[in-house]
């Protein structure tokens, strides 16, 4: 993923994904990190087709071109200094800095789901999962209303890239933020991925597995509801049990 603003570029990140949506994951990115609060602060997403490239590696490589060239100045505490792994984004920072520091505050978002409908969202992604199905092999992040109805799911090898991708879909499109919606992940609540959900204030956060205790301390302090081995006709409730009725 690459910066650019008024003729200056910048190499902001590595990730290994799976190829798809590659806007969306690249805008998506930059607005769970801070970089960019709103759509119209990106000029124009584009793949790299330009001599500094090898040609194989044009579609693996996209330009992120913002309006406004001073929010370079800030970069340096985004920078990643290996590789990201399509499982882990957070261990290649070269510092964490707060979700208070970028502006975010608790989500006091009143929207409550059913226990039927939270039941049923494990199968309802699974029913979307079109690349999943094919090959067992992608992670996914689902958008879910307040009753319990597919918004949008976007797939990936790495779970993190699945909710960078469904959160670029929302910048792109005007659907941010998340309020009233439940957003659902295949695997683990990392920190991480309450962080991203954060981002996009979103209320009430399920996964399938565990979620870390970062992701715990994080939840119980910003306000959102975690629910953790959303399995079948029963689920383990982290913090913020009110919501769920």
């Amino acid at each position: 993923l690459r910066l650019a603003a008024r003729g200056s570029t910048q190499t902001l990140a590595v990730t290994m994904r799976t190829p798809g949506n590659d806007f969306e994951l690249a805008a998506g990115f930059v607005y769970s990190e801070g970089i960019v609060r709103a759509r119209d602060e990106i000029a124009g997403l584009n793949y790299c087709l330009d001599a500094s490239v090898d040609p194989q590696q044009h579609y693996n490589v996209v330009t992120i071109e913002l309006r406004d060239s001073t929010r370079f100045a800030d970069l340096a505490r985004f920078e990643r200094h290996f590789t990201m792994s399509s499982s882990c984004g957070i261990c290649g920072r070269a510092q964490l800095h707060s979700l208070r520091d970028l502006g975010v505050t608790p989500i006091e978002d009143g929207v409550r789901i059913e226990t039927r409908d939270l039941y049923a969202l494990p199968d309802r992604m699974r029913e979307a999962q079109r690349i999943f199905s094919a090959t067992g092999g992608l992670h996914a992040a689902a958008l879910f209303d307040e009753h319990g109805n597919v918004v949008a799911v976007r797939e990936d090898v790495g779970r993190h890239n699945a909710v960078d991708k469904l959160l670029g879909w929302g910048l792109l499109n005007g659907r941010l933020p998340f309020a009233r919606s439940t957003l659902m992940v295949s695997g683990r609540a990392s920190y991480e991925i309450l962080q991203k959900s954060l981002m996009a204030r979103t209320p009430i956060v399920a996964s399938v597995s565990a979620p870390s205790s970062l992701a715990v301390d994080l939840a119980r302090e910003f306000g959102v509801t975690l629910v953790g081995f959303l399995r079948g006709n029963r689920a383990n409730l982290y913090a913020h049990a009110e919501r769920i009725v």
